[in-house]
């Protein structure tokens, strides 16, 4: 079971969807009773950030400044927040993981300084999600969100139920509703191969069931919380999660990843969410290797 008990880790790089990646981390670190800890990397010992030492001074320098800066929006952010930080030598990437340990929670923000006008997730949100052994928390989205109550967990299987924990428990902070969501697909098959109107609909009450049996312990665990179910037959599972995310405070993923995989070890649909989603996306960790995508349907017929 994922339980966040050290610091929550959240980088700063001056950016303002850094900026606003503290703010979320600094009522995140509050509504948990945990200390903050912000991060600014200079990446100074990382390989090839090697710099003369006036270059690596003034690179410490404004590094310190954004700190300070990320301090206060913290402090400004929750008044009597207790707030610590580390300026690190290291790469922004190692430098969050290593700070965060086992038991943290990691927070960034959607890009940093050198993004593309898209809000397309940068490199060090893609390094940590595909590294991160504890939450990870993407911090999306152009502006502050208007609340919406809600908090939805993504569910394939039970695999996911650690992450649907984590959904119920940060939905109970926000006082907000838990929305889990499961969608399934067909393989597109050519002539007799397509299912018939009765397999649809066979198919469907199936998933319906299956979705149904995973949330029943979630109900008895969390039975003050009011949660609802969705299973949704979507041609896009991850076209249809980004649209999801337009109405939540929060989605929160089970972070499967591929067993055999170059690169970053994301699945498409978790790949595709941490990039276009509306609202932060937290990605909860598993320690089993899967050769499926991290929010796949609960089965896909015809497989």
């Amino acid at each position: 079971m994922v339980d966040v008990r050290g610091p929550i880790v959240v980088g700063a790089d001056g950016s303002d969807t850094g900026a606003r990646a503290v703010r979320w981390a600094a009522v995140e670190a509050a509504a948990r009773g945990a200390d903050l800890h912000i991060v600014h990397a200079t990446a100074l010992d990382a390989p090839g950030g090697h710099r003369p030492d006036y270059a690596a001074r003034l690179v410490r320098e404004a590094g310190q400044d954004i700190l300070d800066e990320a301090v206060v929006q913290a402090v400004g952010q929750v008044p009597g927040l207790g707030v610590t930080s580390t300026l690190s030598r290291d790469s922004a990437a190692r430098a969050l993981l290593g700070e965060a340990g086992s038991d943290g929670m990691i927070v960034v923000g959607s890009r940093g300084l050198g993004g593309f006008a898209a809000l397309l997730l940068g490199s060090v949100g893609l390094r940590v999600a595909a590294c991160a052994t504890v939450p990870l928390v993407v911090v999306r989205g152009e502006h502050e969100p208007v609340p919406t109550g809600v908090v939805v967990a993504a569910l394939r299987n039970e695999r996911d139920l650690d992450a649907a924990r984590f959904a119920a428990r940060a939905a109970g902070r926000r006082k907000a509703s838990l929305r889990v969501w499961s969608a399934y697909t067909f393989y597109q098959y050519a002539g007799s191969m397509v299912p018939m109107l009765d397999d649809v609909t066979e198919i469907a009450e199936e998933q319906a069931s299956a979705t149904a049996r995973l949330v029943a312990p979630l109900r008895d665990e969390f039975p003050t919380l009011t949660v609802t179910v969705d299973v949704v037959r979507a041609p896009s599972v991850a076209g249809a999660l980004v649209d999801v995310s337009a109405h939540a405070d929060l989605l929160v993923l089970g972070a499967r990843r591929p067993e055999h995989t170059i690169g970053a070890p994301l699945g498409h649909v978790a790949h595709a969410v941490l990039h276009h989603a509306y609202c932060p996306v937290a990605m909860v960790p598993d320690d089993e290797p899967h050769r499926a995508d991290g929010v796949a349907p609960l089965s896909h017929p015809g497989s």
